[in-house]
C-alpha cells in the first residue's frame, strides 16, 4: 500500500472503526439538529470539524503546541457533552443556532485534533513528507465523516417520514443517548 493510501485508511479508520466511539457520537451530536434538506449546512459543519482537527494534529505532531494526553482524552469526551447538552437545552434551531454549531464543531475540532497527533507521530516515518501524509489522513477521515452523517441523515429522514416521532423528540433521544455515554468516558478519563 502506498503511503498516501495507508493514511487515507488511517484517517477512514478513525472515524469508522469501534475504537473510533468518541468521534463518531461527536458527529453525531453535530448532525443530528439536521435532515436531508439541511445537507449542505452539514456538509460545512464536519469540513469546520475536519479543519479545525487538521490544525491541532498538524501543529502537535510538528511539536509546536502540546498538551498533556490525559487532559486531552478527558476535554474530548467533555467536548461531546458540551454538544450534546447544547442539542438537547435549545428550543428552536435559528440562524443563531446554526453559527454556534459551526463554532463548536471547528473549536472542538481542536482539541479532537491533539488526541490522535501522538500516534501519528509515531506512524511518520523519518523522513516522510507530513503534509501528504496529514491530507490523506484527513481526506480519509472527512469521507468517513460523510458517510457518518449520511447514514444518521438518512435514518432521521425515515424516522420523521414513517412515524409520529417528531424532529424535537429525535434530537432529544438521540443527544440524551450521546449525552449518557459521552458522560461515562468524561468520568473514565478523569484521572489527570
Amino acid at each position: 500500500m502506498s503511503d498516501f493510501g495507508f493514511y487515507f485508511s488511517l484517517g477512514w479508520e478513525h472515524i469508522i472503526s469501534l475504537d473510533a466511539l468518541d468521534h463518531q457520537l461527536f458527529v453525531i451530536a453535530l448532525t443530528v439538529l439536521y435532515t436531508l434538506k439541511d445537507w449542505k449546512k452539514v456538509l460545512i459543519l464536519v469540513t469546520a470539524f475536519t479543519i479545525g482537527h487538521s490544525i491541532t494534529l498538524a501543529l502537535s505532531t510538528l511539536d509546536i503546541i502540546a498538551l498533556p494526553t490525559e487532559l486531552v482524552e478527558f476535554l474530548i469526551p467533555l467536548t461531546i457533552s458540551i454538544t450534546a447538552l447544547f442539542n438537547i437545552i435549545k428550543r428552536k434551531p435559528s440562524v443563531k443556532t446554526v453559527q454556534v454549531n459551526y463554532l463548536f464543531a471547528l473549536f472542538f475540532g481542536l482539541i479532537h485534533g491533539l488526541g490522535f497527533a501522538n500516534t501519528l507521530k509515531f506512524m511518520l516515518a523519518k523522513g516522510q513528507a507530513l503534509g501528504t501524509s496529514l491530507l490523506a489522513f484527513n481526506l480519509g477521515l472527512e469521507v468517513g465523516q460523510v458517510i457518518v452523517v449520511v447514514l444518521l441523515l438518512l435514518l432521521t429522514h425515515l424516522i420523521l417520514s414513517y412515524t409520529k416521532v417528531q424532529q424535537r423528540t429525535w434530537i432529544i433521544f438521540i443527544s440524551s443517548i450521546v449525552l449518557v455515554v459521552s458522560l461515562k468516558l468524561v468520568l473514565e478519563r478523569l484521572s489527570f
